[in-house]
This record gives C-alpha cells, sequence and structure tokens, in this order.
C-alpha cells in the first residue's frame, strides 16, 4: 500500500504532473540511521570549519598572498557551498518518516551540484597549471601566475561551471514526469532523476553521460599526465627544492582523485548499484569537502603555521 500511495502522482487535479519527489533515504534501521547521524553531523561540521578555517588564514596572512594559496582558498569556498547542498537535508531526514523534495528544489539541488561541481573542475585543472608553472618556468611564475590571471581563472571557472549546469538542467527541466516519484537516494541526481521520466530519455541518458561522465573523465587523465610529467620535470632539481614540490604535488594528487573517483564511477560504471551509489554519494557530499581541508592543511607547513597565528589571535581576542 505504501509503495503505491508512493508512486501515485502527487497533484490531484492534473494527473500528468509530479509536484514533488520521495527519497528512500539510506537505511531504514534505526540503529544505522543513528550512526548515520553522527558520522554526517560530525564530518558536515569539520568540512565547514575547515573549510573555513583555510578561507580566513589565506586572506590574514599576507605570507600566504600567493596564486597558490588563492587557489586554495577558492577551492575551499566551492568546498564549502558544495558540501551544503544535499548534505543538511540528508542529516534532517535521516528520521523523519516520509523524506520529500519539492520538483523545484530537486531542480535547484542538481543545478548547484553541477555548477559548483564544473567549477571545481576547472579551479583543479587550474592549480595543476600553477604547480607546472612554478615548478618547471620559475623564472617567468609571476608574469605567468599574476593577480589579474588568477581572477581571470576564477572567473571562467565559474562561468564554466555554471553552463556546463544549465546545459544539463535545460534537458531535464521539461520532462514529463507523470508516474513513480521515488528516488532510491537521499538526493536528487541526474541518472536517477531521468530514469522517471515518461519518455524515452536514452538520447538523454547519453548527453548525460557525454557531459559529465567523459569530461570528467577526459580532465581526470589530462590532469594525471600532467602531473607524471611534473614529476619527470622533477627529477632535474635539486632534492631540497624536489621533495618539497613533490610533497605538494602529491597533495594535488589525492584531492583530484577524491573528486574525479566518484563522479566518474556515478556517470560511467554501466551496471550501478544502489548501495555503492549511496556509498560514494555520502563519501562525496561530505567527507570529501573535510578530506581536502585536511589533506592541505597537514601536508602544508606554511598552512600550519598559518593557522597556529589565526587560531593565537582569536584565543587572544577571545580572552
Amino acid at each position: 500500500m505504501l509503495s503505491e500511495e508512493l508512486h501515485k502522482p502527487m497533484n490531484g487535479a492534473n494527473q500528468s504532473a509530479v509536484s514533488e519527489f520521495v527519497f528512500l533515504g539510506l537505511s531504514n534501521s534505526w540503529e544505522i540511521q543513528l550512526l548515520l547521524f553522527g558520522f554526517s553531523c560530525l564530518f558536515y561540521v569539520s568540512s565547514m570549519m575547515g573549510n573555513l578555517l583555510i578561507v580566513v588564514t589565506v586572506s590574514s596572512d599576507p605570507y600566504l598572498h600567493s596564486p597558490m594559496y588563492f587557489l586554495l582558498a577558492n577551492l575551499s569556498i566551492i568546498d564549502l557551498i558544495f558540501c551544503s547542498i544535499a548534505a543538511p537535508k540528508m542529516i534532517c531526514d535521516l528520521f523523519r518518516k516520509r523524506k520529500v523534495i519539492s520538483f523545484g528544489g530537486c531542480i535547484a539541488q542538481i543545478f548547484f551540484s553541477h555548477a559548483v561541481g564544473g567549477t571545481e573542475m576547472v579551479l583543479l585543472i587550474a592549480m595543476a597549471y600553477d604547480r607546472y608553472v612554478a615548478i618547471c618556468k620559475p623564472l617567468h611564475y609571476l608574469s605567468l601566475m599574476s593577480s589579474r590571471t588568477c581572477i581571470l581563472i576564477l572567473v571562467v571557472a565559474w562561468i564554466i561551471g555554471l553552463i556546463h549546469s544549465l546545459v544539463q538542467v535545460a534537458f531535464v527541466v521539461n520532462l514529463p514526469f507523470c508516474g513513480p516519484n521515488v528516488l532510491d537516494s537521499f538526493y536528487c541526481d541526474l541518472p536517477r532523476l531521468i530514469r522517471l521520466a515518461c519518455t524515452d530519455t536514452y538520447n538523454l541518458e547519453f548527453m548525460v553521460t557525454t557531459n559529465s561522465g567523459f569530461i570528467s573523465l577526459g580532465a581526470f587523465f589530462l590532469l594525471i599526465l600532467s602531473y607524471i610529467f611534473i614529476l619527470a620535470t622533477l627529477q632535474k632539481h635539486s632534492s631540497g627544492g624536489s621533495s618539497k614540490a613533490l610533497s605538494t604535488l602529491s597533495t594535488h594528487v589525492m584531492v583530484v582523485i577524491l573528486f574525479f573517483g566518484p563522479c566518474i564511477f556515478v556517470y560511467m560504471w554501466p551496471h550501478p548499484t544502489s548501495h555503492l551509489d549511496k556509498f560514494l554519494a555520502v563519501f562525496d557530499a561530505v567527507l570529501t569537502p573535510f578530506l581536502n581541508s585536511v589533506i592541505y592543511t597537514f601536508r602544508n607547513k606554511e598552512m600550519k603555521m598559518a593557522m597556529r597565528k589565526v587560531c593565537r589571535k582569536f584565543l587572544e581576542v577571545k580572552q
């Protein structure tokens, strides 16, 4: 009876439209929900505080006013936005018997997640270029990575992210949704939403795979190849400078794998499983923004020193 009720169109007057979607959530077990609630709250708050601390530290410390830290601070801002798109509703829905989202809210989740995701993708490429210039063309670094260039990179990244998202949403917003309205997830994502449309969506699914999957895969391999090239260049440098550059580079590689791994799997894997999809979605929504801040903090001596100064100043003001 519950299944039949959930699959009914929500608009009684107009049987051709669905006004809201129902999430099945992550689990029906009370113990697992309690565990997920603690896990999600811990890492969501940690993600927010960690990335906010990075932004404040880079903004307040003049020694960190360089292209690399400018891009890092903007990556933290993106992570702040990204982890706030789906995680708060997921946490609130954990103990709700009926988890619903309006059609407009669902489209908004898709729009913002793809806009921020596309922007982060471009920003990660820009950060790889920054490391390439710093290691391979150190004498031209200040001219190639000037303040104007950094701002231009940021503007272009947001424009590309917004265009990518608008293209995705434009094909979905006018789809006819007249039948099932149940999503086996805790947030709205394109692949599952498209499958609920009352029309043949094969071409649309292929477009989404091309737009999100192949672009992510291509960008990932491009970044990995660029890092391999930089590593080859590092062999010509002295051991001292090489070890520091290698540490910075390994940090970037870890963040790239964390960002692109779940994205490529969700959009490229031909036979997705619901449980694995949900695990990767939780990982991407809550854990990845936290790990980004941790990786960039604990593997960077300058950042750790600057954060200690900020914390000392904060404590002094509080006292």
